[in-house]
């Protein structure tokens, strides 16, 4: 039993269900609490007005009264963790640092280093599986290996939780928070060099309380989840991904909501298919944390073959793509609900990754690093294995000739055209069958819509058609190669 211990809070902004925190107070007398606002990340985001890290201050906020409630407090520090963290271990005395894992090539090598220097002034570094329901070495195949396909996996996972069900807490935890002067509080945002974000945004959700607000909303649609999450104008997901990437919810909490919802019962119901969507989410952390050479490079090596346009034209094409100036108007209302709101509906996801990758003939890469900037629910596991799918340079990718139709796509699953009007809205007066494709209007249907070709409307940037054709030309170099 320690004396006292210091739990570093990172992207795990709850104090129930929490790994690090709950084991903290089972091996510890007395547990201080500390979030470091991480300026190796803060200082390399180009704008000062980001989404995300008013989501975190927010979500702090929180975090801070609900431990304040419980005899505790948050200290919070504006810094470099490698650090902020030793400096503020020594200072409270403690004899070891609680943490939850992290899965990121870079976060892991933080936390090395940080541990490194703990160890040097005689003090623990703890850390505990959190963010994930399996992780590590726990799901394996029977060579002892990662899987690098879903489906296996999946069925893997399924009989792991049922062996294990239900995936909850240990012992309940016996020491107490340390107390917190009052004094000290979360900094503002202009604290730590940013500014709140524009008002006229849809504004976050934030903290547990948020997280737990839209989880009740979900809940009680749940059922309909199977048929509604494909179609962007449909209130039909359950929006809970940002808190997901910051942890104001627990995975745990979420499987076992989805459980008691059916989910073990029915296969094709709307809690079994959310459930397959946390399971993807624990997949794409274990191929991040075994082949962490997917953050720069294909996961199939075969794929770095691939010739990407380049140039003029291609620099052009991926400044359409980011403003969504496409011509494609689905796309084109992806990427701005993108830009407008920090927010993409998955099924637009993969609709404009493959449209970068597929149509534009652009790198991967390149779309990759625009979400990351853009996403309020930002997570290199999971956006990067997004993008490899789409460009099916990843593990268990789609095939390289399926490729999305951004027209028959758009017909499909935003068929009145709710969405695109939403953030389209030059296109209000287009009738909906010509809403899809608009630059076949003939010149009498412009003139009676008042919206014409070159002004409202653009001419698409490339031929799907033609594209496909290229792009089958370009993953030819690795059409008769085997993967690893």
């Amino acid at each position: 039993m320690f004396d006292s211990v210091l739990v570093w809070f990172r992207r795990d902004l709850r104090d129930t269900d929490h790994g690090a925190l709950d084991e903290a107070l089972r091996q510890a007398r007395r547990v201080h609490c500390a979030f470091i606002f991480d300026r190796e990340i803060l200082d390399a985001l180009p704008e000062r007005a980001d989404r995300r890290v008013e989501f975190i201050r927010d979500s702090l906020l929180e975090l801070d009264q609900a431990l304040r409630l419980r005899g505790g407090g948050l200290i919070v520090r504006h810094g470099w963790p490698r650090e902020e963290i030793p400096r503020l271990a020594q200072e409270l005395g403690v004899a070891a640092v609680f943490v939850n894992r992290d899965y990121e090539p870079l976060s892991k090598r933080r936390d090395a280093a940080v541990a490194a220097t703990l160890r040097r002034a005689g003090i623990d570094f703890r850390s505990c599986k959190d963010q994930v329901v399996f992780g590590g070495e726990e799901i394996l195949n029977r060579a002892g290996h990662p899987y690098t396909v879903f489906t296996p996996y999946r069925r893997a996972w399924l009989a792991r939780l049922t062996e294990d069900r239900p995936p909850t807490p240990g012992q309940p935890p016996t020491g107490a928070l340390a107390a917190l002067p009052a004094a000290d509080q979360v900094p503002t945002l202009h604290a730590i060099g940013f500014r709140s974000s524009d008002p006229g945004a849809p504004r976050l959700a934030t903290g547990m309380s948020g997280a737990q607000t839209l989880l009740d909303d979900f809940l009680g649609r749940i059922a309909r989840y199977a048929e509604q999450r494909n179609f962007p104008a449909i209130k039909g997901v359950s929006y809970l991904s940002v808190h997901l990437r910051f942890g104001t919810v627990s995975i745990r909490h979420l499987v076992l909501q989805a459980i008691a919802h059916g989910a073990l019962l029915d296969p094709a119901g709307g809690a079994a298919t959310w459930l397959g969507e946390l399971i993807w989410r624990d997949f794409y952390f274990m191929i991040l944390d075994h082949f962490p050479h997917v953050t720069e490079s294909a996961f199939r090596p075969a794929y770095d073959a691939i010739c990407w346009e380049q140039g003029a034209w291609a620099d052009e094409a991926f400044a359409a793509w980011c403003t969504g100036c496409t011509g494609y108007p689905l796309v084109d209302a992806a990427m701005r609900q993108l830009n407008q709101t920090g927010y993409m509906h998955n099924r637009l996801r993969m609709l404009v990754a493959s449209f970068l990758s597929k149509d534009l003939g652009l790198d991967w890469r390149r779309g990759e690093a625009y979400f990351a900037s853009k996403l309020n629910d930002f997570d290199l596991a999971a956006n990067n294995g997004g993008w490899q799918w789409a460009a099916s340079t990843g593990c268990d990718a789609q095939p390289y000739f399926r490729i999305f139709n951004p027209l028959t796509q758009s017909e499909r699953f935003d068929p009145a055209g709710k969405f695109i009007r939403r953030y389209l809205p030059e296109l209000s007066k287009v009738p909906d069958r010509h809403l899809h494709a608009p630059w076949r209007m003939s010149q009498s249907e412009q003139a009676a819509c008042a919206t014409f070709v070159g002004d409202a409307i653009r001419q698409p940037l490339v031929d799907h058609e033609t594209a496909r054709q290229r792009t089958l030309a370009r993953y030819s170099v690795v059409r008769n190669r085997a993967a690893p």
